[in-house]
């Protein structure tokens, strides 16, 4: 039935890749997906900066509920990111430090709550990966109803269960999994320019012509008069 239903994962990101992707700025991936994908600002990371990594594992629950949470933290893989779309509602926190402590015991790879959290004196002193919009005291309902494995979607990103989940200081990412290879090597290959870059400020041989190129497209005249 929608809106009560736990399916199986039928995929999952490669190990390869997520050990791949797991050093790359989250910003150097998202340019290299054309800066088309996001999970919103909102969603801050509430731990002490560990990057994430891992395959997302995706629940779908009403706002302030989190019966379907538990329900994946239970079923969860080693490695797992826990990725829940709760609207966005920050009036019931949807975890706090028994689920996060529950988690690590597990060796999950992280969690992102489009929703609240509380506990955060514990959360924010550890390096467990937790994003979430908010922060509450007041706690969840476990009465449902929701869902786990179906594609979800935060604020416009869309994702479906296995696919690749990232978060740093910047934020959040899915990269899909049929796009990962190639957005690796693009990723990869950003890097190595940006070391370059560095390097030629380091050494007094940045090029900024392009900014008198780009004014002058959009008919600007760069001379200052």
């Amino acid at each position: 039935m929608v809106g009560l239903q736990i399916l199986k994962r039928q995929q999952r990101i490669d190990e390869r890749l997520v050990q791949a992707f797991a050093s790359i700025p989250v910003a150097n991936v998202s340019d290299c997906m054309t800066r088309m994908t996001a999970g919103g600002a909102r969603l801050r990371p509430m731990h002490n900066g560990a990057r994430m990594a891992g395959a997302a594992l995706t629940v779908k629950t009403r706002p302030g509920d989190n019966l379907m949470i538990h329900k994946a933290l239970a079923l969860a893989e080693p490695g797992d990111v826990i990725v829940v779309d709760a609207g966005g509602d920050l009036t019931n926190a949807l975890i706090g430090e028994l689920m996060v402590t529950y988690a690590v015991s597990r060796r999950i790879g992280g969690f992102v709550m489009n929703g609240a959290i509380r506990d955060v004196d514990m959360i924010s002193a550890g390096s467990f990966p937790v994003y979430a919009a908010g922060v509450t005291h007041r706690g969840p309902y476990k009465d449902g109803p929701g869902e786990i494995n179906v594609p979800i979607a935060i604020d416009g990103m869309v994702i479906h269960p296995g696919d690749l989940m990232l978060g740093d200081a910047d934020g959040i990412l899915c990269v899909p999994i049929a796009s990962a290879e190639e957005v690796l090597l693009a990723a990869q290959k950003k890097g190595e320019a940006e070391k370059q870059t560095m390097k030629n400020i380091a050494e007094g041989k940045h090029d900024t012509r392009w900014i008198d190129a780009a004014l002058q497209r959009i008919g600007c005249d760069p001379v200052p008069r």
